[in-house]
């Protein structure tokens, strides 16, 4: 059994992480970190790159802190709710974790929302956290 978290450098996405760091570590499960990008055109290589170092210095805490630990990241043409509901099949989670942010309701119909994507669609429990403001 597993613990997913989707992974993006920001307040929420440090939230969701050290949450599902505690879920992963009360359950005696595994962590999976899964981070993606859509690829293709839509990413820029800076982007790309940036995230590349925020995930190394990422694996090398939590290896410091003992945390039993996968990182995987997806640049392809999926939306990162459709890697993080197949990654939570893939990996046989039992739990799905994920930051969010506060959005307006205009913000969520022009942009839509990854986060309300994946509570529609998850097939386990997911935890769902907000950064504080």
């Amino acid at each position: 059994m597993a613990v997913v978290v989707g992974f993006i450098d920001s307040p929420e996405g440090r939230k969701a992480l050290d949450l599902a760091i505690e879920e992963a570590q009360r359950r005696a499960s595994r962590l999976i970190v899964v981070h993606s990008m859509r690829g293709g055109s839509k990413t820029k290589d800076g982007e790309y790159l940036s995230y590349q170092k925020a995930l190394d210095v990422l694996a090398t805490e939590l290896n410091a802190r003992g945390v039993d630990h996968e990182i995987h990241e997806y640049v392809r043409d999926q939306t990162p709710a459709e890697d993080l509901i197949q990654a939570v099949d893939q990996f046989d989670a039992e739990v799905l974790v994920i930051g969010y942010k506060r959005r307006t309701s205009t913000g969520k119909a022009l942009l839509g929302s990854h986060a309300q994507d994946v509570l529609m669609k998850a097939t386990v429990p997911v935890l769902a956290v907000m950064a504080p403001d």
